[in-house]
């Protein structure tokens, strides 16, 4: 089972908008997901502060702006052919 790190705080709509993505990608891979709060540790507070939220598929990692349902299949797809 794939294992995915998503770095995000709360009241962030970007957020919630790339967890969506992610439950619909459920369907049709298998994962778990790892949510980590950025204001929990100050080196994830200072790494992805203004990249948020940010998803890290084995090398891939993907920030706010590159976050696609079409990106974020990508990544999956590319971490099981490995």
């Amino acid at each position: 089972m794939e294992y995915i790190l998503f770095y995000t705080k709360q009241n962030c709509p970007l957020c919630d908008h790339a967890r969506a993505l992610l439950d619909l990608l459920r369907h049709d891979y298998s994962f778990r997901i790892e949510e980590r709060d950025i204001y929990e540790k100050d080196e994830w507070l200072e790494e992805y502060q203004l990249l948020i939220p940010t998803v890290k598929i084995g090398d891939a990692e993907l920030h706010c702006e590159e976050i696609s349902y079409e990106a974020l299949e990508r990544a999956l797809k590319n971490k099981t052919e490995m």
